[in-house]
């Protein structure tokens, strides 16, 4: 799964990627207990991606340094939700990236729906 992602986010627009310049991508099979408590999640299933970071429209010159940008996947919920539902798993990994990055970003549901139009 984290080959699939890596090759989904290259086939996202340009612009769209050099938002989350250096983005690191992670695949688990969960979120952490600190995650979920965080988001006031009911199961670990509840949860298929998250970005954590500060992407470069946020970003400053007095910034001190941070943490790398990061997406995270996971695996299980994303492999639940697939086997429940008919999309491919390449579609809902893209799907699942690209609305962690535009929600982290303020991207309207219209925003992130032409983007992912834009891919298929």
């Amino acid at each position: 799964m984290e080959v699939m992602a890596h090759e989904m986010f290259e086939r996202l627009p340009e612009h769209f990627r050099t938002m989350c310049e250096g983005v690191i991508i992670r695949v688990d099979d969960f979120p952490t207990e600190e995650v979920l408590d965080q988001l006031d999640a009911e199961s670990e299933f509840d949860l298929l991606g998250l970005f954590q970071g500060t992407g470069v429209p946020f970003r400053s010159n007095d910034d001190l340094p941070r943490l790398p940008n990061m997406i995270w996947l996971y695996r299980r919920p994303i492999l639940d939700y697939w086997a429940e539902h008919d999309e491919s798993l390449g579609h809902i990994v893209r799907h699942v990236l690209i609305h962690e990055i535009g929600h982290h970003f303020g991207m309207s549901d219209d925003d992130m729906a032409a983007i992912e139009a834009s891919v298929d």
